[in-house]
């Protein structure tokens, strides 16, 4: 995923969404904000649910030139002509998933708020690193990302840093300057417009 100066979105699905009604919602979403990457994230192990709702979302995503990874499903993300995968067990599996999507596919993980799982993602060749929650959530296991791990982590390590879980416009704010992503999802989603949502949780960016 590509880097800029002022944070990127990395959106992520509901756990649970309506195959008839959520693409027009996403898309809603991606043409009124510029969003770096789309996470799908949905809770369901049937294959076939997760082959139509990745269907559904990577022609809405790949129409707008948004990379799409899924979740966990290592297997499924080259199946299915996604461009990635997101792990969710730190540094333990990322050589596996490199092994098996090849030097071009996304591949990120999700380090909980342990400095010491990031650093070996990264050293195992993740493409970026997660940390969360940031605000108080059942996210992970519950411990939060302080900002003070992602000011280290800005200045000491060169992979990606993305801050998830929890966000409103005052973590948006103070993380700006420390985060290469903000990590987006049910922020926004639980609300009827989910794209002035988005809007006003980035206001404090400008």
């Amino acid at each position: 995923m590509p880097q800029h100066d002022r944070p990127q979105i990395y959106l992520s699905t509901p756990p649970e969404f309506e195959l008839s009604s959520f693409p027009a919602r996403l898309a809603e979403v991606l043409d009124a904000h510029e969003i770096a990457c789309l996470r799908l994230t949905l809770a369901t192990r049937d294959e076939d649910r997760l082959s139509r709702a990745c269907d559904a979302v990577r022609e809405v995503a790949h129409a707008r030139d948004v990379a799409v990874v899924i979740e966990t499903h290592t297997a499924l993300a080259e199946r299915l002509g996604l461009d990635g995968v997101h792990l969710t067990d730190g540094a333990r599996s990322v050589r596996a998933a490199r092994k098996a999507l090849g030097s071009d596919a996304i591949i990120g993980t999700f380090a909980h708020a342990s400095r010491h799982d990031g650093m070996n993602a990264g050293e195992a060749g993740a493409d970026y690193v997660s940390f969360g929650p940031v605000g108080a959530s059942a996210l992970g296991d519950g411990v939060v990302a302080e900002p003070d791990l992602f000011k280290w982590w800005s200045q000491m390590i060169e992979v990606p840093v993305v801050a998830e879980g929890q966000l409103d416009a005052a973590l948006v704010e103070s993380l700006a300057p420390v985060t290469d992503f903000f990590g987006i999802g049910e922020e926004i989603w639980r609300d009827d417009d989910p794209a002035g949502a988005l809007g006003r949780l980035l206001a404090p960016l400008g």
